[in-house]
């Protein structure tokens, strides 16, 4: 599952070469240089670790700033492990986009949603509201009703739809086709959405 770090940059649209315009999400994936090699012999499985996005050295722990020196890269604000490379990178190389994807690639993108605050049911579970303005409903449009708890059972079962604190959740966009690579930017453009805000963080493995 060999994958890149990066950047949302945003949203656009472009066309396709039978004329179809597809609404597509702008990323900036890499470039990113390899911290860490791990192999079974010594750490029990294969994997690599990626650093993306440049990190002021006074903001760095000791530890890290040891970890960054051994593989004779600057100091990164992600990393994250990959595994099934086919073939291991050599510890200190940079990655571009054009390394690891190709267009027409199906991929997986996992970032952090937009967080939405403390929402009531309508918007969060998309609930209809109590009476759907009928029966001389009073300011109750948006109310969740009866959740169905009485002296049996004497409590309100686990996951019960109610109002509460909405998205700022891991969240992933499976089968995303890749449309577009620019190499000279390290750009590729992706359909349709991907979660979090613009300039966010994700995450994206073939």
């Amino acid at each position: 599952m060999s994958g890149l770090i990066g950047k949302k940059l945003g949203m656009t649209s472009v066309f396709t070469e039978s004329g179809k315009n597809v609404a597509c999400t702008v990323l900036e994936l890499g470039p990113c240089s390899v911290s860490q090699v791990k192999t079974e012999a010594v750490d029990g499985y294969n994997a690599v670790q990626l650093g993306f996005g440049d990190k002021k050295e006074k903001h760095t722990t000791s530890a890290l700033k040891g970890h960054f020196k051994k593989a004779g890269v600057t100091s990164k604000v992600r990393l994250k492990e990959f595994k099934n490379f086919d073939e291991l990178p050599e510890l200190g190389k940079e990655l571009q986009v054009s390394d690891v994807f190709e267009v027409g690639d199906f991929i997986d993108v996992s970032a952090t949603s937009k967080g939405k605050g403390f929402q009531g049911v309508v918007k969060r579970h998309g609930f209809g509201g109590v009476g759907q303005a009928t029966h001389g409903q009073h300011n109750r449009l948006r109310a969740p009703g009866s959740i169905g708890a009485c002296s049996t059972p004497s409590r309100v079962f686990k996951g019960m739809r109610m109002a509460g604190r909405m998205g700022g959740q891991k969240v992933k966009v499976q089968n995303l086709e890749i449309l577009k690579i620019v190499k000279e930017k390290n750009l590729m453009l992706v359909t349709g959405s991907v979660p979090g805000s613009n300039n966010s963080y994700v995450v994206v493995e073939k």
